[in-house]
């Protein structure tokens, strides 16, 4: 999946900004599939425009400049039809994370339990914002779906993370453990 496949994803779902776009991405409905950056978004959203697939209105704000607010056209939606009707490919999973874990030997104890800490937290906050999304009325007939899914990916996670922070703890000289 790219870029301008998100966007129109989004604006599947009704008219949005670059801001607003980029804010789903970050923290709503689709930010469990890919990062992308206003530098992403905006030229993505220009060349949907330039070939038709989106349209584009200034709308008026007080005391600011002129927002421009983006729809999907039904051409629009034809094109993305097309590009998400195929066999998606294999799940990335890339993970820093992890990669420390791996090599934890070239790492302080505390700041392996700093790392596990935080990863914990990460997950907690992912699995709060799923439940955030799920309260919110969902436009999206797959919504259900993908936030069951999410949810039980994460929380496979949180439960292995928990398990090992206990064993990796207990492998600890006991100074560094306190």
């Amino acid at each position: 999946m790219n870029v301008r496949t998100l966007c129109l994803g989004i604006l599947s779902t009704g008219e949005a900004s670059g801001y607003e776009i980029k804010k789903d991405i970050e923290e709503g409905l689709f930010s469990h599939f890919i990062d992308a950056s206003f530098g992403s978004i905006y030229p993505a959203l220009t060349q949907l425009a330039g070939e038709g697939l989106v349209t584009v209105r200034a709308e008026e704000q007080s005391g600011r400049p002129d927002k421009k607010v983006y729809a999907i056209t039904p051409k629009g939606h034809d094109a993305l039809a097309r590009v998400i009707s195929v066999v998606p490919g294999r799940d990335k999973f890339k993970s820093e994370f992890l990669f420390q874990m791996l090599l934890q030997q070239y790492i302080t104890p505390e700041l392996m339990r700093a790392a596990i800490d935080k990863q914990i937290a990460d997950l907690e906050g992912d699995l709060a914002r799923i439940d955030e999304c799920r309260r919110a009325e969902q436009p999206l007939a797959g919504a259900r779906f993908v936030a069951d899914y999410g949810e039980a990916v994460l929380s496979a996670g949180l439960r292995v993370l928990k398990e090992k922070k206990a064993e990796l703890l207990l492998a600890l000289p006991q100074q560094a453990a306190e």
